[in-house]
């Protein structure tokens, strides 16, 4: 049995075709990003009229949730309520809106969904709507 360390790029190409034909079902412009356990893109997206801070965005909403293997919106939540302010992490890339998404198989995080260029519940729902089309 293969033990799986990192979306592949097959994985990816899933997740964000499922994203991309709802996307275009809705008429909603927006940016998806997937990257590996590491935080290093494996695919982008961005549809016709999305915005250009959203490319940058979803990016960093990605590499947040998988380096800290939470949700984006959850690790901002955490850092609130402990008085943390995210500068005192050190990482410029980390953002506390919700849209960032981390992968699991078996226990381990081994990628993470960005999206960005909605309202942040939907940049949410289109994350989670794209990683439940994997199958492992």
């Amino acid at each position: 049995m293969r033990t799986i360390l990192s979306l592949s790029h097959a994985d990816a190409m899933t997740i964000l075709e499922a994203i991309r034909a709802r996307a275009d079902q809705n008429n909603h412009s927006l940016a998806v990003a997937i990257v590996d356990a590491y935080g290093e893109l494996l695919a982008f997206l961005r549809t016709d009229g999305c915005r250009l801070p959203s490319v940058q965005i979803a990016q960093n909403k990605a590499y947040t949730a998988v380096r800290e293997q939470i949700e984006s919106r959850e690790l901002g939540a955490r850092s609130k309520s402990a008085g943390f302010p995210m500068t005192n992490f050190g990482e410029l890339r980390y953002v506390t809106w919700g849209g960032g998404v981390p992968v699991f198989h078996e226990g381990v995080a081994v990628g993470a969904v960005g999206v960005s260029g909605l309202t942040e519940d939907d940049d949410v729902d289109y994350a989670k709507w794209g990683i439940a089309h994997l199958t492992h």
